[in-house]
């Protein structure tokens, strides 16, 4: 009776060791093969994939052909679930050389090795336990890689703008730092429907729209972060991300946004005030006081008289 093959981590005779899958008479060395196969073994079948994705060999691409048939066979002959398999072993057997001859000088010959092997990998069941901890962090992690739920850039720009009212209206009645922190906390992982019922829009005021559109009316773009508002056609009412919409400036002021400084009226104005103190700077320097003020220098006496 054959005994069992270990590689395939089966021990007893006669047993299975699990669902397996092989490719023969690969045209590459076993060595390079095994460089490969050590980095997946025993990992899970999805995070092998994704690994085996992005490594830079190119016997990379045939070891995850061989990796998808394994799956392929464990789901369809024998009923396993593909998101519970991981890679119990995986080997490079060598196959067969061929050997070839180059011509060398003086009528020599030289032989030429070309390797191939025969790829296997063997797939199994996760125990339970192992189980229980991939399916937890599976849960707990989303396409980010943050350890809460995803949440898209309206929810997050909406929570702002609850988070800046909750400050605002905290300024006014006088409300502690504390409390504003416990407010901030407390309204950080609402959804959308309960910001909005839980948040009383400002008068005048209106969120973007599920495209970060303007609504209809509400013109001017208000920041919940500098609490600021700008006006269309000014310098930055392109460049701002609106978190929420104003129908007028009194609108926004009384909200507790304020203007951003420096207008670009108010920028040309001041450019042509210092010029004007330039030029009077200059009079002053090459007027009579700049003469008096000017050293006299005396000349040599050469001896010689001036010839009239």
């Amino acid at each position: 009776m054959t005994g069992p093959k270990l590689n395939e981590k089966n021990f007893v005779a006669g047993e299975k060791a699990g669902t397996k899958a092989s490719a023969l008479y690969i045209r590459s060395s076993a060595s390079k093969a095994r460089l490969v196969l050590n980095i997946i073994r025993g990992l899970p079948v999805k995070q092998a994939d994704e690994i085996l994705q992005f490594t830079d060999k190119g016997i990379a691409v045939t070891i995850r052909k061989v990796l998808a048939s394994a799956v392929a066979n464990a789901q369809h002959n024998d009923a396993q679930d593909p998101e519970e398999l991981f890679v119990k072993a995986c080997f490079a057997d060598e196959g067969p050389t061929l050997r070839r001859f180059a011509a060398r000088a003086r009528g020599r010959g030289t032989r030429i090795n070309k390797r191939t092997c025969h790829i296997t990998i063997v797939l199994d069941r996760l125990d339970e336990q192992r189980l229980g901890v991939l399916q937890a962090k599976e849960a707990n992690s989303t396409a980010a890689g943050r350890r809460r739920g995803a949440t898209t850039s309206t929810a997050a720009r909406r929570e702002r703008v609850a988070r800046s009212r909750d400050r605002a209206a905290g300024l006014k009645t006088g409300t502690t730092a504390g409390d504003s922190d416990s407010a901030d906390t407390e309204t950080t992982h609402l959804t959308d429907a309960q910001v909005l019922d839980a948040q009383p829009q400002w008068e005048g005021s209106a969120l973007p729209n599920d495209d970060g559109s303007a609504p209809a009316g509400f013109e001017i773009k208000g920041n919940a972060d500098s609490m600021k508002y700008h006006e269309p056609d000014t310098r930055y009412h392109g460049q701002t991300v609106a978190e929420v919409y104003f129908d007028t400036v009194e609108s926004a002021e009384a909200a507790g946004f304020s203007a951003p400084g420096g207008s670009p009226s108010d920028d040309s104005d001041a450019d042509d005030t210092d010029v004007d103190d330039t030029d009077d700077d200059t009079d002053v320097t090459h007027g009579d006081e700049g003469i008096d003020d000017a050293p006299e220098t005396e000349l040599p006496d050469t001896g010689t008289e001036e010839t009239k």
